[in-house]
């Protein structure tokens, strides 16, 4: 899982990740007190690099919190909405 770009952004930005082997893809928005915001990946993904735009126009500004799974693996990243 990449650094979102920009960041900070507003209101769109890009997430990129790879994937070593196929599996079940999530990649979740959350705000900072935990509740879920957006669902931008669930689905079962080929091996390889993928790359999925945000568009946070209907959100306030505040930082945000990404994570993907994918099969056993886990990772939480931060990005910063400026408007």
């Amino acid at each position: 899982l990449s650094n979102a770009f920009p960041n900070p952004f507003n209101p769109i930005t890009t997430i990129t990740y790879q994937l070593p082997k196929e599996g079940l893809v999530t990649l979740k928005i959350y705000d900072i007190l935990g509740n879920e915001v957006r669902t931008l990946v669930n689905e079962q993904k080929e091996m390889g690099k993928y790359t999925v735009q945000f568009d946070a126009s209907s959100l306030a500004s505040g930082m945000y919190i990404y994570r993907l799974r994918a099969n056993d693996y886990t990772s939480t990243k931060k990005m910063l909405l400026l408007k």
